[in-house]
């Protein structure tokens, strides 16, 4: 039995340099890893749009003119700024002004005949009233006083009939004029010219009855510019007026534009494929910048629900499945269980497991990287 004591013991050597071997010198090289140091920061919740948002313009018109006639002057181009009223574009207006010419000769003519059958009455009446005097004292007969009153109240129904016809020759004009004024094309609101359709010398033809004309001129006020965003409509409860919100816009990648939620819609949109959606309308902050905008231009909207300040927080990105988290612990990684409180798309709120100064792995997208494994921290990253 004792000559085994020594064998045992070699053997147990041998055993243990092989592990301290494999540990040192032959131990696979630490991987490296990139870190973010657990810190104290704002973490907010947010509910995000379920497709693209849109920016829009409270205030956007197709315009054009209320009659047809070929165009003479375009006094407004694309980017144009105009003025309420401001007149946009003019059709050729000649036989308009030659009916307004014609209306008021009309009108000289009508009141002329109405001051000479007005004159006429006047005489009547009084030849009437001297004739009255005269039969007072029987100069005259009863037929003849008749036949005078029948005239005079004849004379003074033409007066009335004649002064029918002024007015008449002035609505005449009113109506010559409007038909005028419809050549010449305003701006309703104050604007930018977006769109332009139609050049001098062509002509805009007008539609059959009861349908719209095309439009020739879009007109935008850039000053009604807000974003129209769909939402799920498992949030739209919790959604309402007032909110605060976060934009981004495509053409300015890597920005955030803070805004408000104004309006929340009172229905939900069922579209036919599509998820149920509840649009919101968010204004910017920023006014004179939203201005700049250009209609139709895809955004994406976070409305802020809550926010947590001063909390322990990691980049949403670390956490597992499972609620956990890969820690650095003095060389190698270390699984760890969090309780997380508000979560967004950037940050996720520790209330339990970690604590500030921790080195919570970032990089995570490679196989080797498990709880067990040597590592060396390659980069730091400070929330």
């Amino acid at each position: 039995m004792h000559k085994w004591i020594p064998r045992i013991v070699i053997a147990a050597a041998l055993v243990g340099a092989i592990v301290v071997l494999r540990l040192t010198v032959f131990a696979p090289d630490p991987i490296p890893v990139q870190v973010v140091t657990v810190a104290r920061g704002q973490v907010e919740e947010t509910v995000t749009n379920s497709r693209a948002g849109t920016v829009m313009a409270r205030q956007c018109a197709r315009l054009s003119p209320d009659t047809g006639g070929r165009v003479v002057a375009i006094l407004h181009r694309e980017g144009e700024q105009v003025r309420a009223g401001e007149a946009l574009l003019r059709l050729d207006d000649s036989a308009q002004r030659a009916q307004l010419v014609l209306a008021e000769r009309d009108l000289e003519a009508a009141e002329a005949k109405h001051e000479q059958a007005c004159l006429e009455a006047d005489r009547a009446q009084r030849e009437l009233t001297r004739y009255r005097d005269l039969a007072v004292r029987q100069f005259v007969s009863a037929d003849f006083l008749d036949s005078l009153e029948s005239a005079a109240a004849a004379a003074a129904a033409a007066c009335d009939a004649t002064r029918a016809g002024v007015e008449r020759a002035r609505a005449q004009i009113a109506a010559t004029q409007t038909d005028l004024e419809k050549t010449v094309l305003r701006a309703p609101f104050d604007g930018v010219v977006a769109d332009l359709s139609v050049e001098v010398g062509e002509w805009i033809t007008p539609s059959p009855p009861g349908l719209p004309m095309p439009s020739v001129i879009d007109l935008i006020n850039p000053g009604s510019i807000y974003i129209s965003a769909p939402m799920d409509e498992v949030d739209s409860a919790r959604i309402h007026p007032g909110q605060p919100a976060r934009v981004t816009i495509d053409p300015f990648p890597g920005r955030h534009f803070t805004g408000q939620v104004v309006r929340v819609a009172p229905y939900v949109l069922d579209v036919l494929e599509q998820n149920r959606t509840v649009e919101i309308e968010v204004e910017l902050d920023d006014a004179a910048f939203a201005s700049t905008l250009l209609p139709g231009t895809s955004a994406d909207v976070e409305a802020i629900l809550s926010i947590h300040d001063d909390v322990l927080r990691i980049p949403t990105p670390t956490l597992l499945e499972g609620g956990t988290v890969l820690v650095v612990e003095e060389g190698r990684l270390v699984e760890r269980t969090v309780q997380t409180g508000l979560r967004n798309w950037d940050y996720t709120e520790i209330t339990k497991g970690l604590a500030v100064g921790d080195q919570v792995v970032t990089s995570l997208d490679r196989p080797e990287v498990k709880a067990g494994v040597r590592v060396v921290v390659e980069g730091t990253v400070h929330p």
